[in-house]
């Protein structure tokens, strides 16, 4: 598929395993139950054989970034019950088919993506589950909504019949110190919580990686998008 992995079935499950050690142990200090935490396994650039092994181990979603190497591998998949998350900035001229082969769009943070995600998603698959993607640290070149337009976007995406609304994503500017990492969770928690009172239904709190995903927890994260701790470093980008 023009990208490799030098990761084997048994150092995946030895990654899961820590992965979920550290959840575990999160979840308890901050007072939360790691069954409510679920883990996204990001599988971008990595090949289906690593997608498969970390299947084997027990994980059943997995997010992509590049369209066109996440449908190879979704067609490569057939017949396993994997859950596909597009996380992955969303350019329009590709919803058709993420609309069409994904469960869940995390990524969205204009008009125009949810009305044309609605519109195209096939009826028999059932409503796309969709996250609002807010720039919760102010960057410029960081894709995601103002939190003062939120609102707007929030109240669109509830009413479409065919999506539903499942909460709020988003990707920090990075930080090694916990403080840090903490603050921008927080801020995107507090969103979550008040915007929840307009839309009970808002389940999801997407936010957390391989690096800052104690802090995450800590601030209350429920879906963790976590790649490098269970895949290993990236060796080379596929884009599509």
């Amino acid at each position: 598929m023009g990208y490799h992995s030098n990761m084997n079935k048994d150092l995946i499950q030895s990654n899961i395993t820590k992965v979920l050690e550290q959840v575990s142990t999160s979840a308890e200090k901050y007072g939360r139950s790691k069954e409510e935490i679920l883990l996204l396994a990001v599988s971008k650039t990595q090949p289906l054989e690593a997608v498969k092994a970390a299947y084997a181990c027990g994980l059943r979603d997995f997010g992509e970034n590049y369209l066109q190497e996440a449908l190879e591998k979704i067609e490569g998949s057939e017949g396993l019950d994997i859950r596909w998350h597009f996380i992955g900035p969303l350019q329009a001229n590709k919803t058709r088919q993420v609309a069409r082969h994904f469960d869940w769009v995390h990524s969205i943070d204009r008009s125009k993506l949810l009305l044309r995600l609605n519109e195209q998603r096939p009826l028999d698959r059932g409503p796309l589950q969709v996250c609002i993607q807010v720039n919760i640290s102010g960057e410029e070149s960081k894709a995601g909504i103002d939190p003062a337009e939120l609102p707007e976007l929030l109240a669109e995406a509830a009413a479409l019949p065919n999506l539903r609304l499942r909460g709020l994503m988003a990707i920090p500017a990075p930080a090694t110190d916990f403080g840090a990492q903490k603050n921008a969770c927080d801020a995107l928690a507090r969103l979550f919580h008040s915007h929840r009172e307009s839309y009970p239904a808002m389940d999801t709190l997407s936010i957390g990686m391989s690096a800052d995903m104690q802090a995450a927890i800590a601030a209350g994260s429920n879906l963790l998008r976590i790649g490098t701790a269970i895949f290993g470093p990236r060796t080379q980008l596929r884009r599509g």
